[in-house]
């Protein structure tokens, strides 16, 4: 039991790591700092969909899952409704390109839309 929990711990974590891929440049614009963090974030997840690999979480959950007795996912809430985002079964190469290149779409507008948002704030303050 304590394997299935932890399985599902990791996919959480895994979920809350794709959505900080795709949407944590968005909190630069009220914690600067955040983008030490973001900017290697978004690289490791456009490098791991253009490269065709694998997440070194997906083998540690799917072990846990193992050790805790399962094989397939059972009909809980987690495995039901969150596994098939982290993990979709008709995942192709080509959607992985696709994956890839709409994270830096949309991270490099936000990025952008932040140094625009930035410099106009430090003219506006300093009166130029």
């Amino acid at each position: 039991m304590a394997y299935l929990i932890l399985a599902d711990i990791i996919v959480l974590m895994h979920l809350g790591f794709i959505i900080f891929v795709i949407l944590g440049g968005v909190l630069c614009f009220k914690w600067s700092k955040i983008l030490w963090l973001h900017v290697p974030a978004f690289t490791w997840g456009a490098v791991i969909e253009f490269s065709g690999g694998i997440c070194p979480l997906t083998p540690l959950e799917n072990q846990l899952r193992y050790s805790g007795g399962r094989e397939i996912y059972s009909s809980g809430f987690i495995e039901h409704y969150i596994v098939p985002i982290v993990y979709p079964d008709m995942l192709t190469r080509n959607m992985q390109i696709a994956l890839g290149t709409l994270v830096l779409t949309i991270n490099v507008c936000i990025y952008v839309l932040l140094i625009y948002y930035k410099t106009k704030r430090i003219k506006i303050q300093t009166g130029r």
